[in-house]
């Protein structure tokens, strides 16, 4: 066999496997955004017609925006505090020695050794003994408690790789030349962290937004969007789903695509910033 063959054999079946793989991620979604338009009842290919009815039919659903307004608060404030948090812990986590570190990103990583379902329940029953001692119930600010909880150490792990890349030396050569604590952290700091900060942010609004398992456990009688659609498949599939499957596709792929364009910029910022040697 001579080597350009093998180079051809070795490329197809590269490009192969990554149109396989392609194929395997984005059929199902592909699959069901085609479904939010058939215009039968029933979830079958072929598709039956098109029609746009069932966004009409979710919309006019009297719970529909109650749900969505629940997940857009606790997506928001989770997405605030898991930030703050996050960046702080990765600040400290890459830029500082302490004693006790191990034990500081081990307590931070906790939150991913446990799966959804289970830090859920242990959440519920934590806030169940708390809750009869204090005299409150499970609701939106214990929702609110538990996504932070668990979406923290996401945003620490994306914050620090912008941390990671962060070059000291700027910071350095604006204090020589006479930068005040507060004009570093304005001019150099906070502009070339950003990106990882906003991206952070946004990746923790999406697993807020979307999270089932945590949000079900300690919402109590409130009601997000992921336990509406739980609620709703529970008694028979409707194309009211994938229509919202579908609606919420565009924001969140819009959201991904700013945060890259801010990653770009940053990237672009920081390199102009650099000296040339």
């Amino acid at each position: 066999m001579s080597p350009r063959f093998k180079n051809i054999l070795l490329d197809t079946l590269l490009i192969g496997s990554v149109l396989v793989l392609l194929l395997f991620f984005y059929a199902p979604i592909i699959t069901l955004v085609a479904f939010s338009f058939t215009s039968s009842r029933v979830l079958t290919l072929p598709i039956e017609g098109f029609s746009l009815q069932w966004y009409g039919e979710l919309v006019s659903r009297p719970d529909f925006f109650p749900a969505v307004l629940n997940s857009a608060v606790v997506a928001a404030i989770s997405m605030v505090f898991a930030t703050a948090f996050g960046t702080a812990g990765a600040v400290a986590w890459i830029r500082y020695r302490f004693r006790l570190q191990s034990v500081f990103r081990a307590v931070t990583f906790a939150p991913l050794l446990f799966p959804q379902l289970l830090l859920g329940v242990v959440m519920l029953l934590w806030f169940s003994v708390l809750g009869n001692w204090l005299g409150f119930s499970t609701g939106l600010v214990t929702v609110v408690i538990g996504h932070v909880v668990y979406i923290t150490p996401f945003a620490l792990v994306i914050v620090a790789v912008q941390v990671y890349g962060f070059d000291d030396t700027l910071e350095d050569a604006a204090r020589d030349a006479g930068a005040t604590g507060w004009q570093v952290f304005r001019e150099i700091t906070f502009p070339l962290l950003w990106p990882g900060i906003f991206s952070a942010a946004i990746f923790a609004f999406l697993l807020s937004w979307g999270n089932f398992y945590v949000s079900y456990s300690l919402a109590g009688t409130a009601r997000t969007l992921p336990i509406f659609v739980y609620s709703g498949i529970a008694v028979g599939s409707s194309p009211i789903y994938p229509a919202l499957a579908t609606l919420n596709l565009i924001p969140a792929l819009l959201l991904v695509v700013t945060a890259e364009v801010f990653r770009r910029r940053a990237l672009k910022r920081q390199s102009a910033s650099l000296p040339s040697s």
